[in-house]
């Protein structure tokens, strides 16, 4: 279970996990459980078969979890799970066995869950928002994420990370950051913590894509 403010970079530990295992050669599956219609979470979860509903693949179709199989499946915002889905969840974790909707068959699967939440799940079991067996079986190894002003010496090494990204991504040639810019920019408290650094230098990239990020190429709230 990872913990941490919004744009702390919860993802992007659950990847480094993924990526120091022995399951990186394997599918990492990632699912935002905020960001998927109540509707239509447990299809996405668990998969369906044929007819199982109206609109309905006649095929049907695997979930998240049988795509990840062998691999990891990073669970976000599982603070906003519906509760009905919740108790399915924890049968999977026990079982290690997934079930399509429509289907009485159940597929075993083998996977590490990794999720994550930026907000306090006690908080939410005392509101009964959240099951409380269900945490204490994700909680098993709980890392809580700092914010980036508490930990400044990650700020460099994003920095660098998103601009290398950025100049593959879109062919670009930024060879770095102006020193005095970059100067203000590790004593900047990043409210938005990583999602913040990596918007301000894809920002950038859409204004400048060779030489050096100077101060006329980022937003005046700096």
């Amino acid at each position: 279970l990872l913990e941490g403010k919004s744009g702390t970079g919860k993802e992007m530990f659950a990847q480094a996990i993924h990526n120091a295992s022995d399951r990186m050669d394997l599918p990492f599956i990632a699912v935002n459980c905020a960001s998927i219609p109540k509707e239509l979470i447990e299809s996405e979860l668990f998969g369906y078969e044929e007819g199982a509903f109206t609109g309905a693949k006649k095929e049907g179709s695997c979930g998240k979890f049988e795509a990840a199989n062998g691999g990891t499946i990073f669970l976000d915002e599982i603070g906003d799970m519906p509760l009905d889905l919740q108790s399915r969840l924890l049968r999977v974790l026990e079982n290690r066995a997934i079930t399509r909707i429509g289907s009485s068959k159940e597929i075993p699967i083998d996977i590490r869950v990794i999720a994550a939440t930026s907000k306090k799940l006690t908080e939410r079991i005392e509101e009964g928002n959240f099951r409380d067996d269900l945490y204490y079986r994700l909680s098993v190894l709980d890392i809580k994420i700092s914010p980036l002003k508490e930990r400044p010496e990650d700020i460099p090494l994003f920095l660098d990370h998103f601009i290398s990204l950025f100049n593959e991504k879109m062919d670009a040639h930024l060879s770095g950051i102006e020193p005095k810019l970059k100067e203000r920019l590790l004593i900047y408290d990043w409210p938005g913590n990583v999602r913040e650094i990596r918007n301000m230098i894809e920002h950038v990239f859409g204004i400048q894509k060779k030489g050096i990020i100077a101060w006329q190429h980022i937003s005046d709230s700096m």
